[in-house]
């Protein structure tokens, strides 16, 4: 299977920590990223056998990297707003197979803007 150039960082956290995420992809290289408002529908039966609340107010921050730096960005995102912390956030990538307008886009699978 062919590496991809391009991947794309989904984080999901509570609402208010997107600043959180983005400082942090930054500083381990990303340029910047796109921030969506969503809602979580959480168990209420898991909420109770693990004695956690969940809120339902969340945010969706996108982010294109790199393949290269990728890791580095997932460490660093779930460094700062991960389990652990107050964001309480999961953070995962997908490849990016196709693409129009990345900026030095020149791999195979992929489109450059003309």
């Amino acid at each position: 299977m062919e590496e991809k150039k391009y991947e794309t960082i989904f984080c999901i956290i509570n609402a208010g920590f997107s600043e959180t995420v983005m400082d942090a992809a930054r500083e381990a290289g990303a340029r910047g990223g796109t921030v969506m408002s969503g809602h979580g529908t959480a168990n209420k039966e898991a909420e109770q056998l693990y004695k956690i609340t969940v809120q339902s107010e969340k945010e969706i921050v996108m982010i294109i990297v790199e393949s290269k730096i990728k890791d580095e960005v997932l460490k660093a995102i779930n460094k700062a707003a991960g389990l652990n912390s107050p964001g309480r956030g999961i953070v995962f990538s997908l490849p990016v197979t196709r693409a129009v307008g990345l900026a030095g886009n020149q791999s195979e699978g992929t489109e450059k803007n003309a």
